[in-house]
């Protein structure tokens, strides 16, 4: 039959036809000129030239209109943050990806050859930072851009940022009330306005995480909750640290909730040996994992953290082989499977002597991973990281670790950054 003689209604049909078919063409040379062709490991670009391409290239001009064109722009019209965080997966080494599994710290107190090296040819995911190293603002400003200028994928800049007893950003602003202060002034205000504070001062400097707030409800007075903890009760932590929170969360910074499954009942600091908590699964559940469940099932995005610190401790109610942080039943079945938590979780610092009187680090490493863990703290130098790096290698050839285990961690790592804008090209998608 004739074009003319077709139904309007199969007219129609080929016009849409015709213009998914453009739209998709469309597509895909968006997503060929953001992530390269063949095989050939995906490397980012900076901001003006992919600004340049989009305006430039072909693929923008009619039938495309200009809402159409504008639609592009916006990752939200074209797939979500999981979905191109794998896109992006695709076209990594096993190197990059390995990379991206590790916050690292450094020794010395401004930026270094050897910190180049973890985050320039490591490729390592994220730098923590502490209050030495943070010593006036404009040092503490250009150390961190340099570090995102040298790395390969945009940096996680983090710092144990709590106010009271742990604090790392002191040095330039000054003291801040810790969090029992603030829960003593009775007002949950309080908490929100020390939130805002902190992640206004910390964007300044340049960094985008704050491991906090601490959600521990302390059952006797440990000697590492000095100051730490909101109030007494899970609702006391809920309420004042559910603030803080999502103020921090609010003004564009990723929170962090730790130490889970809880340090509340601890008597003995992690930093020293590996507490021993000798509570019944009935207490946990009721008292320590309450604010964990509460801000993990939240209706409100806000209260979803960014991140969850697993911690050093036995709780042999719920493991009585394996510390918390290395424990498949906690971090895999409880945190991930009972309370639904998709997030990043990211390990203490495998130093501690909870878990180095009994594993080396790239031991520990490993184990961390093989729990389900996504992110390691406790690397301090390239040589540290080479060797765990290497452990991680070692691990896949003999099938303690899988591929599929380190690409979902991957993957998780990258969907957050590009959440919190930290990665400026699914802007374009």
């Amino acid at each position: 039959m004739p074009v003319r003689q077709w139904p309007r209604c199969r007219r129609r049909s080929l016009s849409t036809l015709r213009f998914l078919l453009v739209s998709g063409g469309t597509l895909l040379l968006l997503a060929t000129a953001l992530l390269g062709k063949g095989d050939v490991p995906w490397q980012p670009r900076q901001m003006s030239q992919l600004q340049e391409t989009l305006l430039a290239g072909p693929f923008i001009s009619n039938p495309l209109t200009p809402a159409q064109v504008e639609a592009l722009r916006h990752r939200e019209a074209a797939m979500n943050e999981q979905a191109l965080a794998r896109l992006y997966l695709a076209h990594m080494t096993l190197d990059q990806k390995l990379g991206q599994l590790f916050m690292v710290q450094y020794y010395g107190i401004t930026y270094s050859a050897d910190l180049e090296t973890m985050i320039h040819d490591l490729y390592a995911g994220g730098v923590i930072m502490y209050a030495a190293q943070m010593r006036t603002f404009q040092q503490t400003r250009a150390d961190i851009q340099h570090m995102q200028a040298r790395a390969w994928m945009p940096l996680f800049i983090s710092a144990d940022e709590e106010g009271g007893f742990v604090e790392r950003i002191n040095n330039i602003y000054g003291h801040r009330p810790g969090a029992l202060e603030v829960y003593q002034t009775g007002k949950v205000s309080n908490a929100a306005a020390l939130g805002h504070g902190i992640a206004h001062d910390l964007k300044a400097l340049g960094l985008n995480t704050d491991l906090a707030p601490d959600v521990d409800v302390p059952v006797v007075n440990g000697p590492d909750q000095y100051l730490r903890t909101w109030g007494y009760t899970p609702q006391s932590v809920i309420d004042y640290g559910g603030a803080y929170l999502r103020a921090v969360q609010g003004d564009g910074v990723i929170a962090c909730l730790k130490h889970f499954p809880g340090l509340g009942a601890a008597q003995t600091d992690a930093h020293t040996d590996l507490p021993v908590i000798k509570r019944s699964r009935e207490q946990i559940y009721s008292t320590e994992l309450v604010p964990f469940k509460h801000f993990i099932q939240s209706p409100q995005s806000l209260d979803h953290p960014g991140m969850i610190m697993t911690t050093d401790l036995l709780m042999p109610a719920l493991d009585p082989v394996w510390p918390a942080e290395l424990s498949p039943t906690i971090v895999t079945g409880i945190l991930r499977q009972e309370l639904g938590y998709d997030g990043v979780v990211i390990t203490d610092a495998l130093y501690m002597e909870g878990i180095a009187k009994k594993w080396n680090l790239p031991e520990a490493v490993v184990l961390a991973l093989a729990a389900g863990n996504d992110m390691i703290l406790g690397v301090r130098s390239s040589y540290d990281l080479r060797n765990a790096v290497a452990a991680i290698k070692q691990a896949l050839a003999s099938g303690q670790l899988s591929q599929s285990a380190i690409d979902a961690s991957v993957t998780r790592i990258i969907a957050l950054k590009i959440h919190y804008h930290l990665w400026p090209i699914p802007r374009f998608v």
